[in-house]
């Protein structure tokens, strides 16, 4: 098993590898974590191959603006990867904590439910910061390169497919908490930048078969 703090500069390979074993991570938060960080990370390659034409200098001062909020959503992306996996890893600890007498069993459950409730804030985090990145992309399939455009679609596939993997990990944490008050709220939530991001996705993909097509 990968320390949670290891996670984040592990090989590729060795990541896959620790990804198809029994242990519970890296798991699905962590892959929703790297496939944002990788969405990201096109949306800069992007940048650079802009930067600097003569063909997009009217856009410069705004690619100048943009470059650093991809950096920071690729950092930010990356280090989830970890928070995933300390949010995570209490949580599954906890599930074996003793409930023979009365006393352990509420301890147990006022245990779970505040561990469920970090378990979900941590995926739904990275949506609000997915959302934002895709913003950004959105831009870039107006003021990118065309010889990338591709690669600004292909970023917000990846942000897509991590906005909906992050969700399922909200669902699975509210699903057992006991204050359902506070897990619908969470649920509604995650349903609705989900249905953000996949409105804005879907235009910027058109965006790109657009200008591929064209």
């Amino acid at each position: 098993m990968i320390d949670a703090k290891g996670l984040k500069n592990t090989a590729l390979e060795d990541f896959a590898d620790a990804l198809a074993g029994s242990d519970p991570v890296p798991g699905g938060g962590g892959v929703s974590s790297y496939a944002a960080a990788l969405g990201a990370a096109l949306g800069s390659m992007v940048c650079a191959l802009t930067t600097g034409k003569k063909k997009y200098a009217e856009t410069q001062g705004e690619l100048d603006e943009i470059i650093p909020k991809l950096e920071a959503f690729r950092k930010r992306f990356i280090d989830g990867i970890k928070e995933d996996a300390e949010s995570f890893l209490p949580l599954a600890k906890a599930y074996s904590l003793p409930e023979a007498t009365p006393e352990e069993k509420a301890r147990k459950e006022e245990v779970m439910e505040e561990l469920l409730l970090k378990a979900a804030e941590t995926p739904l985090s990275l949506m609000c910061d997915i959302s934002e990145c895709l913003v950004l992309l959105e831009r870039l399939a107006e003021i990118g390169s065309r010889l990338a455009i591709s690669d600004v679609g292909v970023g917000a596939a990846m942000c897509r497919a991590a906005m909906d993997s992050a969700s399922l990990n909200v669902f699975i944490n509210t699903k057992y908490m006991k204050n359902r008050e506070k897990a619908a709220s969470l649920n509604d939530e995650a349903t609705e930048l989900v249905s953000g991001a996949q409105v804005l996705a879907e235009d910027i993909l058109k965006q790109v078969r657009g200008a591929l097509e064209g």
